[in-house]
């Protein structure tokens, strides 16, 4: 009898042992991100570190990375014998290093085009979802490490920030918006189909009155947003011809700016016409995007509010800046509302840029991307030195700046101790030619390295 109870619970103790193994293992296989911050110190040598864009850049500095943040900056170039444990040496001595890109308007989930009216009926959030882990995988290699998603149907960009968060997929960190808060018929409710459609496609973000608008706030901050995005005016690519002019209420603005920052979150305005940017800015908006026929009475309004300007100039270059390269361009199929709004266009975003810079207005990079093409965001810094600013102004813009007027300055933007070991390098200075910035030759985004070239 005792022979048998001792084989008893030496099997039961054998089936113990592997069930925990068992479980070890599938929790290990399970758990295990794709892309998880490395362990041990990683040393970057820089031939030249802007480490905080707007000071002076260094030559030959050692950054320090551990646990996927900024552990020290030295001067020289340490070796694996200057740290404790274990260490690798990333050599980028010959090239230029500075904080990874930062772009506060994109669309990850959708890129417009020919097709965006079917797409709309057809693609399901998985759909979205997918599309969107393709474009922000474009996106990061283009160096842009962190990015404000202001508007994605359904939950797809939400599932896709959190995925990449956990190291699932790759891509850009998100501040998500979810649906955009927009009017009954506004530039952010859906358009160009029959009632029927219509009916089955009800946007989250719809409200209308004051007390309908605070709830609207309230829904996309239960769902998830990081950030409120607005529509405060009539929008180009909205297919309805009622212009780009105030579409809120000034009552319904303020209520939206006082409920988002209410519950903690920051708030931005699409706006085109200066009677909506202004409305906007007397609610209280942290940022306004586009701001297309801003003029200087408006800008004086924004220094006044202290008030941050998103320009978004590159996709009028990529559809056409031009009537002839309109009609020939990506979006020549357009609707006839579209396109009568895109021809008033033309060069008016690059010059009301250069207003905004000669005025002294605050400025951060955001390119509308998912009109223009996903991963060529960095166009838009060209685009700001075209407009007038020095390189290291339009670097600025899409780095501290960006990084400021998100309320993201704490972990991105620079790189500083105890911040995000976010950051690219490319062979050339972009303070000598800021083209270098569309050819990079590495980025890391929290410690983990995603592109390196030789």
């Amino acid at each position: 009898m005792r022979q048998y109870q001792y084989r008893l619970v030496v099997i039961v103790a054998a089936l113990a042992a592997i069930t925990a193994s068992y479980h070890a293992i599938a929790a290990d296989y399970y758990k295990s991100p794709e892309f998880s911050v490395p362990d041990g110190t990683t040393i970057i040598h820089a031939g030249t570190l802007l480490a905080v864009p707007g000071e002076e850049p260094r030559a030959e500095q050692s950054i320090i990375v551990q646990n996927g943040r900024i552990a020290e900056i030295r001067d020289g170039f340490a070796s694996l014998a200057d740290v404790e444990g274990d260490a690798n040496i990333v050599d980028l001595s010959d090239q230029f290093v500075m904080p990874g890109f930062i772009d506060l308007h994109v669309h990850l989930t959708s890129q417009a085009g020919a097709s965006r009216k079917l797409d709309a009926v057809t693609n399901t959030n998985a759909d979205l979802a997918m599309t969107g882990q393709m474009y922000a995988r474009r996106t990061l290699l283009a160096g842009f490490t962190t990015v404000r998603d202001l508007g994605s149907r359904g939950n797809a960009i939400f599932a896709l920030r959190d995925a990449i968060k956990d190291g699932k997929v790759a891509g850009p960190k998100i501040i998500a918006a979810g649906s955009a808060i927009t009017p009954t018929g506004g530039h952010g409710d859906i358009h160009g189909f029959r009632q029927e459609v219509l009916d089955v496609m009800p946007s989250t973000g719809v409200c209308d009155g004051a007390d309908g608008c605070r709830a609207a706030v309230r829904r996309q901050v239960k769902r998830g947003a990081d950030v409120i995005k607005v529509t405060a005016t009539g929008g180009v690519l909205s297919e309805t011809a009622t212009g780009t002019g105030q579409q809120f209420t000034d009552e319904e603005l303020l209520a939206i700016a006082e409920t988002a920052h209410a519950l903690g979150r920051k708030v931005t305005a699409h706006a085109h016409e200066a009677v909506g940017i202004e409305a906007a800015l007397r609610a209280g908006f942290d940022s306004i995007e586009h701001s297309m026929w801003a003029d200087r009475d408006t800008m004086k309004l924004f220094l006044k509010m202290d008030a941050w300007i998103v320009p978004t100039v590159y996709p009028i270059t990529a559809v056409g800046d031009t009537p002839e390269k309109m009609k020939q361009g990506p979006f020549k199929d357009m609707p006839p509302p579209i396109m009568a709004k895109l021809l008033r266009l033309q060069s008016q975003p690059k010059v009301m840029t250069r207003l905004a810079h000669d005025m002294g207005v605050k400025i951060a990079l955001g390119t509308d991307s998912g009109v223009s093409p996903h991963g060529e965001n960095a166009n838009e810094f060209v685009e700001y030195v075209n407009a007038g600013m020095t390189e290291m102004e339009a670097l600025m813009a899409g780095t501290v700046n960006a990084a400021e007027a998100a309320g993201y300055a704490d972990s991105v933007g620079s790189l500083e101790i105890g911040k995000a070991a976010d950051l690219v390098a490319m062979r050339a200075s972009p303070l000598d030619d800021i083209n270098a910035v569309l050819s990079l030759s590495f980025i890391m985004r929290d410690g983990v390295v995603f592109k390196q070239t030789h």
